[in-house]
């Protein structure tokens, strides 16, 4: 593992650490690197009605998004218990969605796997441009 994703696995295991999962007991933390090298993190927020639960990558992205980054090169993503942690689909259009070239997650044997969006979500649409 590179010193760089071990450094950003770390911090998205010290995210989940603060997630906010009552319900599924599953704490999700990612850090979204944009293409600028800004770092911008999110943990998942769970919610007794389910639908307004969020996830970690989708915090992470909206918040990077919010920040001014239209143009995301990384997505990292685990949990602080070392289980196999991979992205909803929904997330995986977020990521679609911002042109994220590639996707670090967590594999549960204490490694990680790095996949591109197009493996994660073949035959996609987007991303849309309103330019």
């Amino acid at each position: 593992m590179s010193e760089e994703t071990a450094r950003l696995m770390e911090l998205a295991r010290q995210v989940a650490e603060r997630a906010y999962a009552p319900y599924s007991q599953f704490r999700v933390g990612a850090v979204v690197v944009g293409a600028d090298g800004s770092e911008h993190t999110g943990a998942n927020v769970e919610n007794a009605a389910y639908g307004s639960t969020v996830c970690a990558e989708a915090n992470a992205i909206t918040t990077a998004v919010s920040a001014g980054v239209r143009d995301i090169d990384t997505v990292v993503v685990a949990g602080p218990d070392g289980v196999e942690c991979y992205p909803c689909g929904n997330c995986r259009q977020l990521m679609q969605e911002f042109g994220v070239r590639e996707v670090i997650v967590q594999d549960g044997e204490g490694g990680y796997r790095v996949h591109s969006c197009q493996e994660l979500l073949p035959h996609s649409f987007g991303p849309q441009s309103l330019e």
